[in-house]
């Protein structure tokens, strides 16, 4: 007999195994730096070294966890990757945020007006 799964905090707003890798990705500063050196344009792992104070194989594992969360591409070139930060792969992440920001919208609609909370949708 396997053990119920346990219940979800937030119901109705699981984000699901693509939008927790991506928050778990972006968690990290030193990957949020190198994030945002990729979103900047395309770059190559040593180019993103010499603007970090952190070696060539620690950038390359953090583009590693970048690109397993679809959060950038790397094309190959040579010997050499160049990396680019993937707009789609945000997507799903912007949505779930959206939510969250109209759930707060919603509160403060009914806390001015003293409207009552719509039920679950």
């Amino acid at each position: 007999m396997t053990s119920p799964e346990p219940p979800t905090p937030f119901p109705g707003r699981d984000a699901g195994p693509k939008i927790d890798q991506q928050l778990h990705a972006l968690a990290d500063p030193t990957r949020r730096a190198v994030y945002d050196i990729v979103r900047t344009g395309p770059s190559s792992v040593s180019a993103v070294a010499a603007r970090l104070p952190v070696s060539q194989p620690a950038v390359s594992q953090h583009l590693r966890v970048l690109s397993d969360a679809r959060l950038v591409t790397a094309t190959p070139r040579g010997a050499r990757r160049i990396y680019r930060a993937d707009p789609a792969g945000l997507a799903d992440l912007r949505r779930w945020i959206d939510q969250l920001w109209d759930d707060v919208l919603d509160a403060y609609v009914q806390a001015a007006t003293g409207a009552e909370p719509e039920e679950e949708r």
